[in-house]
């Protein structure tokens, strides 16, 4: 790509148009740091939405790539290959589940785990079929995950929904369990909403919540596609509650930026038979080869006690500017945070970040109300103060 394009010829007429994106072009990248056409360098704490957990171009990931491009990229899903062999193990040696199947993406691990329940349900719970999800939650674009998901007006965008998913509340017991029926046949949950806010289950909720699942003979499922992979300071969200799900699935951070996803299962809920389940490219050796890098480094020693380090740091540091500037606190697990704000001034704050001379800020306002952080796990504590020092002045200049 030429860096030295002007924006004002920047031709994206090709492009299909499905979000507003600002007129830059983003060109290099090097842990927190990105490079625009133009030269301009932004502090990254969007990082592509939690995905790269390492941050931008990262050696392990890199090398990972280069070995494995060299010796096979695709022999076809319809054989092994090692890397998918080497990541399945890494996953099941440090989780409660024994079986996994690879995807490409959050949401198609999450439908997956939609069609597993339902395999199941349909052979150990009288065709059960019903998955109770939560209003505000998020787990995909298909058809199913956006019915599954409990965001305002998707009920009506590519309607009718997939039927199946009544709501219940996050953090309301009674709200699930006046829900169950005998067509239910699994909860599906985020342990940290992402998109609804970065709203943490409570540790009374989940433990609540397994206990009533297994009253009920009902599955749990985890999407941990936003809050799994070393996130929260724990390899899986699930793990700060100290229980054990039926069904896991991982996205974004698992591949550390490439197209990689998980759908987990324990050997009990593993019930799909030959022609069930499949893609294309599902556990291809190119991407599996980076899952391995990535989940290796989350598990070098001394790693996650660092998230969990700084994502106290950081919630501090969001306290005292909160404090300082009459905002309304902070939230979330480890690096997965956020600001609440004191007005509906999260979308100006994002725009006036990206456009800060002579660096710039990449900040998410997933509502407008609040700021959400995801920066990669490996990042400098004088990084997370650089953002807050230039974030402060922002939300003063408004």
């Amino acid at each position: 790509m030429n860096q030295k394009t002007n924006q004002a010829t920047i031709d994206t007429h090709s492009v299909m148009y499905i979000t507003k994106r600002p007129e830059l072009v983003f060109v290099e990248g090097q842990g927190s740091w990105l490079v625009d056409q133009n030269g301009k360098k932004y502090l990254d704490f969007l990082q592509g939405w939690a995905v790269n957990c390492l941050g931008h171009s990262n050696p392990g990931i890199i090398s990972a790539l280069e070995q494995q491009a060299r010796k096979v990229i695709n022999p076809s899903p319809a054989f092994y290959n090692q890397p998918m062999i080497d990541l399945a193990n890494l996953l099941t040696d440090n989780s409660c589940f024994n079986k996994v199947f690879f995807a490409n993406s959050g949401a198609e691990a999450n439908e997956g785990a939609i069609k597993l329940a339902r395999k199941w349900g349909k052979m150990h719970k009288n065709k059960a079929y019903e998955i109770i999800t939560f209003n505000h939650s998020f787990h995909g674009r298909t058809l199913a995950t956006m019915s599954a998901s409990g965001k305002d007006g998707w009920d009506t965008m590519f309607a009718p929904q997939v039927p199946g998913f009544p709501k219940a509340e996050l953090n309301d017991i009674a709200s699930v369990e006046k829900l169950i029926t005998d067509k239910t046949v699994a909860v599906m949950l985020e342990p940290v909403q992402g998109e609804g806010g970065v709203i943490p289950a409570s540790h009374e909720f989940m433990k609540q919540l397994r206990e009533l699942t297994k009253k009920h003979q009902i599955l749990l499922i985890v999407d941990e596609v936003q809050a799994g992979c070393g996130r929260t300071g724990k390899l899986f969200a699930h793990q700060l509650y100290d229980i054990s799900p039926d069904i896991m699935t991982l996205g974004k951070g698992i591949g550390g930026g490439v197209p990689l996803a998980a759908l987990l299962a324990t050997d009990e809920v593993a019930c799909f038979e030959p022609g069930d389940q499949g893609g294309t490219y599902n556990g291809n050796p190119l991407m599996t080869a980076v899952g391995c890098s990535v989940i290796n480094q989350l598990l070098a020693p001394g790693f996650l006690e660092e998230v969990i380090a700084k994502g106290e740091y950081l919630s501090q540091l969001l306290l005292e500017l909160s404090k300082e500037l009459g905002l309304e606190g902070e939230r979330g697990e480890g690096l997965l945070r956020a600001l609440i704000l004191n007005r509906d001034i999260g979308p100006e704050i994002v725009e006036r970040a990206r456009n800060l001379e002579p660096i710039g800020l990449l900040l998410n306002s997933p509502r407008p109300n609040l700021l959400r952080f995801m920066p990669a796990l490996n990042i400098s504590r004088e990084e997370l103060k650089q953002m807050v020092d230039m974030l402060r002045e922002i939300i003063k200049s408004i």
